[in-house]
């Protein structure tokens, strides 16, 4: 029987319980995948503390990777047989087996296998629009990036580098710099010991830097700011410290007339041509070879309470899966 993980409150790892549950058959426009493995990205903390909202009782995970076993009517560009992945809505991603939109799906490249794929997914495509839509860099600029050594600053680090992109990344220990900087970082800051405007300053010749990606969000904020350059851009992406303080508009003038924005991946792969040209180009490296999936921590389904306990303590080092196989 297919069992899954579900919660029936928000509050710490200790709400969700993994148990049986029935899949049924896929509806109009619906697949029944079977899942190979399993993605664990920081936004799955956000539905189970209640951050982000969840109908109760709800499933847990966004992204995965697998074998699509049946079809449902007016389902085209889909048979069993597939192998498939997917980032996004509804949620469920951890659990053997679901049945979810057709819709959501894209096809997986043989050259990938499932653990790849499902280390990579949101991740990857995370890093595509961030580098490839939000901003327009040059070859030879340099951007800051908090996190630098979590699953998306080390495929955004990588590619950055084919594009040229100096990153400098903050992380807060030597071990983490170590990683960020074989990955492709040209600088690398412990935001715990050192003072990031000022170092970041010290970098660019007191310029600061056009763009500043910051998933960490109530604790970097005020940092961000005063890293980007005059009529720079601040993008925050991730609150894994907690939400973004409110915005003073005055202060983006006293910084330098900076842009804020806060962009969420669905709305730049909510276009299925987008997604396709987003995903393409993201397979196109890993299966190549230029950007290598980087996967520290593997867990069972089974264990969710304590990769979750892991993830939220900063022990993780770039991506983590679930397998299943």
């Amino acid at each position: 029987m297919a069992k899954a993980i579900r919660f029936y409150r928000t509050g710490g790892p200790e709400v969700m319980t993994w148990e049986p549950v029935e899949v049924g058959d896929p509806g109009t426009g619906e697949v029944r995948v079977r899942h190979h493995a399993v993605g664990l990205n920081f936004a799955d903390t956000y539905f189970r503390s209640g951050l982000y909202p969840a109908a109760l009782p709800a499933g847990m995970g966004v992204e995965a990777a697998g074998v699509v076993e049946a079809v449902g009517p007016g389902v085209t560009g889909f048979a069993p047989g597939d192998r498939v992945t997917y980032t996004g809505s509804p949620l469920g991603a951890y659990s053997t087996e679901r049945v979810m939109p057709a819709a959501s799906l894209i096809k997986l490249p043989d050259a990938i296998d499932f653990e790849t794929a499902a280390a990579m997914t949101m991740r990857g495509l995370t890093s595509a629009y961030l580098l490839r839509r939000i901003a327009t860099l040059n070859a030879g600029d340099t951007v800051l990036l908090h996190a630098a050594a979590g699953g998306v600053g080390l495929i955004f680090t990588q590619w950055a580098s084919l594009l040229g992109i100096n990153v400098i990344g903050t992380v807060s220990t030597e071990e983490k710099a170590a990683v960020a900087r074989a990955h492709g970082c040209a600088h690398t800051i412990l935001y715990k010991q050192q003072d990031v405007p000022a170092r970041v300053r010290e970098l660019t010749g007191g310029a600061g830097v056009p763009v500043v990606y910051d998933s960490i969000g109530a604790t970097t904020f005020h940092q961000s700011l005063k890293s980007v350059r005059r009529r720079g851009l601040l993008v925050c992406f991730g609150t894994s410290s907690g939400p973004i303080p409110p915005i003073d508009a005055m202060q983006l003038a006293i910084h330098g007339s900076v842009f804020v924005t806060r962009p969420a991946l669905a709305d730049y792969i909510a276009d299925p041509a987008e997604r396709a040209e987003l995903a393409g180009e993201l397979f196109d490296h890993v299966a190549a070879g230029r950007i290598k999936i980087q996967i520290n921590q593997r867990y069972a389904l089974a264990d969710a309470v304590a990769a979750h306990q892991d993830l939220e303590s900063g022990r993780s080092i770039g991506s983590s899966v679930f397998t299943l196989d």
